[in-house]
């Protein structure tokens, strides 16, 4: 088994990454690895934020990592919040803080568009590779579900009936952004 090390202390994500990459990889976290580290996400782009964060890990470990940035971008609010996703509400803010922010900004649209991206940085043996993933749906008007984080209360995806939060986290995995974008990770050190 590969020991690989994930730059979150997001325990929902860990969880997440850890449950797509089982059983042939061990999936170690920040705080397994070097404790409550915060990485400043400084970047302009998702794809920015996840290359600052495998950087940083890399440099303090030495050891093959990746690190993630996922945005909800709303297309009443022109891709809002976007990069700026985790902290919309400013900073400290919390999942419900984000969400009724997000709420807030819609009411009153009728277009409730909106996409999930992924972008993944993996530092392997030195060298740097990216995958993404995204996932189309709407926004509902109140949260429904108790499962998940983040936004998933409020996120429908295509073709569903149920919120990310409604669904198990195998159900979740196989059709999310981050499902895709790790699916694409995975196959990709599968086939090294």
């Amino acid at each position: 088994m590969m020991d690989i090390l994930f730059a979150s202390n997001n325990s929902h994500k860990v969880d997440e990454v850890r449950a797509k990459l089982a059983p042939r990889f061990n999936v170690r976290s920040l705080r397994d690895m070097v404790g409550d580290v915060d990485i400043p996400e400084t970047g302009s782009t998702l794809k920015e934020n996840a290359a600052i964060k495998a950087r940083y890990l890399f440099e303090l470990t030495g050891m093959d990592c990746f690190a993630d940035d996922t945005g909800l971008e709303i297309t009443a609010l022109n891709g809002e919040p976007g990069v700026y996703s985790a902290r919309y509400a400013g900073e400290g803010s919390s999942f419900d803080d984000n969400m009724d922010k997000v709420l807030r900004n819609l009411a009153g649209h009728t277009d409730r568009s909106a996409r999930f991206r992924t972008v993944i940085c993996l530092i392997y043996q030195g060298k740097e590779y990216f995958f993404d993933g995204e996932v189309n749906g709407e926004l509902l008007t109140e949260r429904v579900g108790g499962k998940g984080f983040g936004y998933d209360p409020v996120f429908r995806p295509e073709g569903f009936h149920e919120t990310f939060a409604q669904m198990s986290l195998d159900q979740k995995n196989t059709i999310s952004h981050r499902g895709i974008a790790v699916q694409r990770l995975v196959d990709f050190l599968v086939s090294c």
